[in-house]
C-alpha cells in the first residue's frame, strides 16, 4: 500500500455545491486539513457536505466566515476518513466568494 500526501484546491467557491475532493477507485483517504478562506468584502456562510454511498451528510451548515477570515473545519485533532467513491463538497452564500484548500493522505 502506498501512502501519498496531496493538496486539492477549489478557486472561487460559489452558491452551487462543488466537489473539492473525490476519493478515487481503490483509495482510502484521510483528510488532515481543510481551510475555506473568504475572499470577498462581506461575511459569507458555507456549507460542507460529505456524500457516501449516495447519501449526503452535512459536516457544517450555514457556518459564518468573516470578511478576510477563514474557517478551518478539519485540522489539529479533527480528521475525516473517506472511502472510495465518497466525496466532499463546498457551497457558499455568494458567488465567487471563497477559496478552499484540502490536504489529504491517500492510501492506495
Amino acid at each position: 500500500m502506498a501512502n501519498t500526501f496531496k493538496n486539492y484546491f477549489l478557486k472561487n467557491a460559489n452558491t452551487t455545491s462543488q466537489n473539492v475532493y473525490v476519493a478515487g477507485a481503490g483509495v482510502q483517504a484521510t483528510l488532515i486539513g481543510m481551510t475555506i478562506g473568504n475572499i470577498t468584502s462581506a461575511p459569507i456562510t458555507a456549507n460542507i457536505t460529505i456524500t457516501s454511498s449516495g447519501t449526503s451528510y452535512f459536516m457544517l451548515q450555514g457556518a459564518t466566515i468573516a470578511t478576510g477570515g477563514a474557517l478551518v473545519p478539519i485540522g489539529g485533532d479533527q480528521k475525516l476518513v473517506l472511502e472510495a467513491g465518497d466525496f466532499l463538497q463546498v457551497q457558499t452564500s455568494a458567488a465567487n466568494s471563497a477559496d478552499v484548500i484540502v490536504s489529504v493522505l491517500e492510501i492506495t
